[in-house]
């Protein structure tokens, strides 16, 4: 079956980080769009065992708009009864009432946008919730019901340092979660931290190496398992939706912004709802591409160039038919899959 992903582009504010398509948060707009994804809808059809909301913050819309995108999700399509459905939230609105709401429309997990549990690194990325209001935001969905959580974590951030990570991973052990996506800081055009990146004072690039083995090393302590290299899932919650992305399984996306891959060719919608061709997809290229961010890794008769080099240095681990990368290959992994497409 397919993944269905649903684009929110919807904001209170812009976080300085953030270079994906979103826009201020008003309710007349939200209104608007979601009626213009429902629209959408009807060009499609198929069978989907994953639904995934992002953004964008789409918690930041009234609980009843997810609801109502999933009811017509559920006419429009063959929706599976186990369908994995996903919203991401942000903390920093009270969403008690809200969970207990995306339980009736049949939401099982929540992504929850937490970065950091200690506050002054939360703050310096522009997250105005706090630590309590993040661990407020975890009881409440496990009290309704939702007990599959994943908390986004960043590396390198403003004013962190190796030992502060600690605080962030005595919060994941208390908190109990399922799952935990950490990802290194990037400077991104377009973004506020882009215009003030001279006066950040990030930590340095070796720092923030050790950082990431810090938190693959920490997390395998609390029985997270890492199956790609930014995302680690106690067993059985690795997030079937974004498995698709890395295995190349099928994926429709409905929203502005969003990318699609079916019948091997990719398309995606610009800013207005326009339908753009984005080529073909599926090539041994994208396998090596995509595969190589998994621990499973790929075939190795896919990689036509001599990785042996990298194999002798401790980059990858080689099987009977299989390559993959180590822990010290996923820190240089865009310069390892370059070097093998």
């Amino acid at each position: 079956m397919k993944g269905l992903y649903f684009h929110i582009p919807f904001c209170r504010s812009k976080c300085p980080y953030c270079d994906f398509y979103s826009v201020k948060y008003d309710e007349a707009s939200a209104e608007k769009y979601v009626d213009a994804l429902i629209a959408e809808m009807d060009k499609y059809q198929g069978s989907f065992d994953t639904v995934y909301f992002g953004g964008g913050t789409p918690s930041v819309m009234n609980s009843r708009l997810i609801g109502k995108i999933i009811s017509e999700a559920k006419s429009h399509f063959d929706i599976a009864d186990d369908c994995e459905i996903t919203v991401e939230c942000n903390p920093s609105k009270n969403l008690e009432r809200d969970f207990d709401n995306y339980a009736k429309f049949g939401v099982n997990r929540i992504s929850l946008g937490m970065q950091s549990a200690r506050n002054e690194e939360r703050f310096a990325l522009g997250r105005v919730a706090d630590k309590i209001m993040v661990k407020k935001a975890i009881s409440d969905a496990k009290k309704a019901g939702i007990t599959n959580i994943s908390l986004d974590v960043m590396l390198g951030v403003p004013k962190q340092t190796i030992e502060t990570l600690d605080e962030t991973f005595d919060f994941i052990e208390e908190a109990d979660v399922t799952h935990i996506s950490a990802y290194m800081l990037k400077i991104e055009k377009g973004t506020r931290f882009f215009d003030m990146k001279d006066k950040l004072h990030l930590p340095d690039d070796d720092t923030v190496s050790d950082m990431y083995i810090k938190t693959v090393d920490e997390l395998k302590k609390l029985k997270f398992n890492q199956y790609e290299i930014s995302n680690f899932s106690k067993p059985g919650f690795e997030s079937r939706h974004n498995l698709k992305y890395w295995l190349l399984d099928e994926y429709l996306g409905i929203g502005a912004s969003a990318h699609s891959f079916i019948d091997g060719k990719r398309f995606y919608y610009d800013k207005n709802m326009k339908i753009i061709d984005d080529g073909i997809g599926g090539t041994d290229e994208e396998k090596i591409m995509l595969g190589l961010r998994l621990n499973r890794g790929i075939d190795k008769s896919l990689v036509k160039k001599d990785y042996k080099n990298f194999a002798d240095m401790g980059y990858i681990n080689e099987s009977e038919n299989k390559i993959a990368l180590t822990q010290k290959g996923m820190l240089v992994s865009n310069y390892i899959i370059s070097s093998l497409i």
